[in-house]
């Protein structure tokens, strides 16, 4: 249904609420007639309801003079009508009196420009649509512009009602396309034998404010921003788009080359300035037929329980964001925000195997995940899974070293390698901690996504079988699939190769292999870059680093001459083509 969709006059408006059209999944614009003629303003009013509730899209187009600062106003037809939370706007009510004021960064309207705001609400009896609206005091009566066609544009998706609010699909990557981000194809393209990988779908990396509306920088965000790219969606016919939240106050607060542009105490920042527009822009009811898939804050909530005071390489950052909730309470409200809109899917991160795999970092990680899942008024109901393995490169399978295996009557666990862990592979680890998850309060129909982008191993070194049998580590070292140095080497690995392609529903309680990080996109720079993007230089990403106390003071692994994360870098996704498992 498009949204400008005008009705030609207060009669139909009427006759099609008395019908019930307007009441699930509808549509309230306000009609044009001669008396209103000098209102310049249009309000499109939407909402998917249940019973006892609702979750309300508002879009104000300006269609007068610019206007710097709104508020609109309106009067709910039913006194039982309660808004309770909003987003992209300051919302209060009186009795069925609603007053929403801009936030600062949407309160500026040009001539033909719109923004959008929502809000959840609840309901007894009927939910009928307010009759009027008024902007600034004024009734807002759509203007004298000559109305659009009635019928949606070419680029608009089928025009039927969005299902209800919680009736997601289970898994939003079965049965449907995904989006290919022409920005990372055209780079993947231009590479020799690139169009072999490029028409796999990536995710979408949202690494700071400006990249909402598009940037003209060097990291993995480009030209387009949020908008432009469910726009694209759209047009190629895409039932699915993925999206990286990834900005938190005080990001990646155990290492540097990912730092972010937000200080550890700009929570608030956060909230009105990178998560409200980008809720605001995915819950135009113009994408509401898009599986819109939220990847939210890699690397955040483990960090606060490996990487504080007492562990090994603890950090006075990771210290901070975990004292001030700015994680937590920061990703709750991502949660809370995002979950609401009813065609979003969120998956936090949980860290993979060589980070948490030990009884000490296990169960602690499944209980952090919990609790920000309750933080700033949301639910576990706002998570739709997790996701494992993110940007990293622990592969998949190891098929030829099990956990329980054993040399000369030494289990595997006591080699160098494995030091303990209880899992050796992405696709077990997952699969227990989806348990583990499910045990301190999530959904039991929560699924995991597995990022393989980068954790093939493929090409001539691939082992072919077990390693010998002399010790442990003899066989656990010519046996393994995953060659780094050590488990904890993150940065752009030499010899990775491309991984499983992306894949839906591969494995029982696995909803997706997927590529979040896009194949050809620096983790760090291999020394200090000076940048405007905030992001710092990590000797992890120097391969001549000799290591620290998290891996095991063993050399980094990470490829020369590299550029800042997100960032091309062509020589790596030479090698990642070349390594990859499946082969090309």
């Amino acid at each position: 249904m498009n949204v400008w969709r005008r009705l030609s006059g207060q009669r139909r408006a009427l006759a099609l609420a008395g019908a019930g059209v307007l009441v699930a999944g509808g549509l309230v614009t306000i009609p044009v007639t001669a008396a209103q003629a000098a209102t310049q303003c249009d309000v499109a009013y939407s909402t998917n309801d249940w019973p006892g509730g609702f979750t309300a899209n508002i879009t104000i187009k300006n269609l007068g003079d610019p206007i710097n600062g709104w508020t609109l106003g309106w009067t709910f037809p039913n006194s039982s009508q309660r808004v309770q939370q909003g987003w992209s706007a300051e919302i209060s009510q009186t009795g069925s009196q609603v007053t929403a004021r801009n936030l600062s960064y949407n309160g500026s309207l040009a001539t033909g420009a719109s923004t959008s705001f929502g809000f959840n609400g609840a309901w007894s009896g009927s939910n009928p649509k307010p009759a009027s609206f008024t902007l600034n005091g004024v009734a807002c009566t759509g203007g004298t512009t000559t109305p659009p066609p009635t019928d949606p544009p070419p680029t608009d998706p089928p025009p039927t009602d969005p299902p209800p609010a919680g009736s997601k699909v289970n898994n939003p990557y079965a049965g449907v396309r995904g989006y290919v981000n022409p920005e990372w194809k055209a780079k993947a393209d231009a590479e020799p034998g690139g169009s072999r990988v490029s028409n796999n779908p990536t995710a979408v990396w949202l690494d700071r404010i400006a990249a909402i509306n598009g940037t003209t920088g060097s990291s993995s965000n480009g030209a387009f921003g949020v908008r432009d790219h469910l726009d694209e969606a759209l047009r190629q016919g895409a039932g699915y788009i993925q999206f990286v939240i990834y900005n938190l106050p005080g990001r990646d607060c155990a290492a540097l080359a990912s730092n972010g542009e937000l200080g550890p105490n700009e929570l608030p920042r956060y909230k009105s300035e990178y998560i409200d527009p980008i809720a605001a822009i995915q819950s135009d009811s113009k994408y509401r037929n898009l599986r819109i898939i939220n990847i939210i804050e890699i690397d955040s909530l483990p960090n606060l329980v490996t990487n504080t005071s007492g562990q090994p390489g603890g950090t006075a950052m990771c210290d901070t964001v975990k004292a001030n909730g700015a994680y937590v309470n920061g990703v709750g409200y991502a949660l809370a925000k995002l979950g609401a809109i009813g065609n979003v899917y969120n998956y936090i991160d949980a860290a993979h195997h060589g980070w948490i795999g030990w009884d000490s970092n296990f169960g602690p990680t499944a209980d952090m995940l919990k609790s920000a899942a309750v933080a700033s008024g949301s639910t576990v109901a706002n998570v739709h899974g997790f996701i494992v393995n993110t940007a990293n490169y622990s592969a998949l399978r190891e098929p030829y070293v099990r956990i329980t295996d054993s040399v000369n009557g030494q289990s595997v666990r006591q080699s160098k390698w494995i030091d303990w862990n209880f899992y050796v592979d992405e696709l077990s680890f997952a699969q227990a901690f989806r348990q583990k998850l499910v045990s301190v309060g999530f959904d039991s129909n929560i699924g995991m996504l597995i990022d393989t982008s980068r954790n093939g191993w493929g090409g001539s070194a691939r082992p072919t079988g077990p390693g010998a049998t002399t010790n442990v580590d003899t066989y656990v070292n010519g046996g393994r699939i995953d060659r780094r140095i050590h488990a904890g080497n993150w940065c752009n690995q030499s010899g990775a190769g491309l991984g499983e392609r992306p894949t839906a529903a591969p494995e029982a309680g696995i909803d997706a292999y997927v590529w979040v990080k896009p194949p050809g996109e620096s983790d760090g720079s291999s020394e200090l870059i000076e940048n405007d993007e905030g992001k710092g230089f990590d000797r992890m990403c120097d391969p001549t680093y000799t290591g620290n106390a998290r891996n095991g003071n063993s050399l980094s692994g990470a490829l020369p001459n590299a550029p800042i994360s997100g960032a091309w870098f062509s020589a790596q996704f030479q090698e990642l083509m070349r390594n990859a498992y499946p082969a090309l």
